[in-house]
């Protein structure tokens, strides 16, 4: 896509579509290599959790447009490996707030190393003005809107 004539925008999103494709399966495939038993998903998870400090399981299904039994089934297989743990919220003891343990801190660490070394790799060689305009861009795109895809079923 360099040179020559601008593409359309549709061969554009095409190219947009195919390459965020190709990036989700290398997450995926990098999330297994940090622990073959931590999906993806337990791993954003396990993450979020760790970010805010601790949370319950009904907002991470609202954070990520989740239905409440795949967080609950995910959370699940956090808790069997000793990543997480509930403990009741200090203000209403009825409430269970999720918390990384000390295992699950490491695993989340060492990750973060991981693709810190890999994202310098790879992006090593790209000027500071593109760095942040790729950053602004992923940005734009992931607060554009809270539904990935429009609803085909409604209606």
């Amino acid at each position: 896509m360099t040179g020559g004539a601008q593409p359309s925008r549709e061969a554009s999103i095409d190219v947009i579509q195919r390459e965020l494709t190709a990036f989700a399966r290398r997450a995926r495939a990098a999330a297994a290599r940090v622990h073959p038993e931590l999906p993806l998903v337990s791993y954003t998870l396990l993450a979020h959790i760790e970010e805010e400090r601790g949370c319950r399981a009904t907002d991470l299904a609202a954070h990520y447009l989740l239905d409440k039994s795949t967080v609950s089934r995910q959370l699940a297989g956090l808790e069997k490996l000793g990543f997480v743990e509930r403990r009741p919220a200090p203000d209403d003891h009825r409430v269970q707030v999720l918390h990384p343990t000390e295992a699950g801190s490491a695993v989340l660490a060492t990750a973060q190393a991981n693709r810190q070394v890999a994202f310098q790799e790879r992006l090593g060689d790209w000027p500071s003005e593109d760095l942040a305009r790729f950053a602004d861009y992923l940005l734009r795109y992931n607060t554009a809107s809270t539904s990935p895809f429009p609803d085909t079923h409604s209606g």
